[in-house]
């Protein structure tokens, strides 16, 4: 079939049913020159005459009657999509299917994913979790969030709260038996909970950036204890274990009761934002629009 014969069958299932080119033109929004021309066509192609015309009246040939019965259950269905689609364009509804990293979860989605689901009814959240750089279009994800600096080229991005700081963490505990570390160098001597990206074969230890002098460097720690997930990490410093380094955001719980401390903060970096990215400005989808500004709506309630 034809791309061109979608438009001819759509043009003869209303010209049927108006029993008038004018008419039927009308109501589509076209000419009835064009109108004629598709069914014309539609004709041309099957090698049939679908419809007998005069200057006055427009009727089904018995071939007509017949392939309007086969036709216009199809029809009806694409016009009830279109007037579906039509409803929901300017309300959030439908499946949102996100891409996150695993530190999104206490940072973003746990504060928020109640209150948005509350907000809009009509949304349901497919929330899939890997730090893995992923293909959001070709997935079938409606939008990526990562950390802004390492979004790709041909993305948008829309900034999801401030700069993300990272801090060396240890509790009062390991402090008090092991001293506390004054430069990064001194971190040799100390006891560190390593993270490890789960995807890696190898389970290749982060190291840890710090700025010494105006100078970025980085500490690869020689540790007993290797995680893949930061909240864990920050656990086992609060048990006193060792010392972690991480997103203070992920921390802050356990930094207010005091159960953990920073230390090293001069030569901590801040990273770059998270940013939700997605593959177009246009026509972004109502559920998708809802999500980012209610995201940015409610900040404040966020350790971002």
């Amino acid at each position: 079939m034809r791309l061109d014969q979608f438009s001819g069958i759509v043009a003869f299932v209303k010209v049927a049913e108006a029993r008038s080119f004018t008419r039927a033109a009308s109501e589509l929004g076209v000419a009835p020159a064009s109108l004629s021309e598709a069914v014309k066509g539609l004709e041309e192609r099957l090698g049939v005459r679908l419809l007998n015309r005069t200057t006055r009246s427009v009727g089904l040939t018995e071939a007509g009657a017949h392939y309007l019965d086969h036709v216009r259950p199809a029809a009806e269905e694409i016009r009830a999509a279109g007037a579906a689609l039509r409803e929901t364009r300017d309300r959030p509804a439908g499946t949102l299917r996100l891409s996150l990293p695993w530190i999104a979860a206490p940072l973003l989605i746990e504060p928020l994913m109640g209150p948005f689901m509350d907000a809009y009814p009509e949304v349901r959240l497919s929330l899939i979790f890997d730090d893995n750089f992923v293909d959001i279009a070709a997935q079938g994800f409606d939008a990526g969030l990562r950390i802004g600096e390492l979004l790709e080229k041909d993305m948008i991005g829309a900034r999801l709260g401030g700069p993300l700081q990272t801090v060396v963490l240890g509790s009062p505990d390991y402090l008090a038996r092991n001293g506390t570390p004054k430069r990064p160098a001194d971190l040799a001597a100390h006891r560190c909970i390593a993270f490890a990206f789960a995807f890696t074969r190898t389970r290749a230890i982060s190291p840890w950036e710090f700025v010494v002098d105006g100078r970025q460097v980085e500490f690869t720690p020689d540790a007993r204890l290797v995680v893949n997930t930061l909240p864990l990490c920050i656990t086992a410093a609060a048990q006193g274990l060792g010392l972690a380094f991480a997103v203070e955001g992920l921390a802050a719980p356990l930094l207010a009761s005091g159960a953990l401390v920073k230390v090293l903060e001069p030569f901590c970096p801040t990273y770059e934002p998270l940013h939700l990215y997605y593959p177009s400005r246009r026509l972004v989808p109502p559920k998708l629009r809802a999500f980012i500004d209610f995201v940015r709506a409610n900040a404040h309630n966020l350790r971002i």
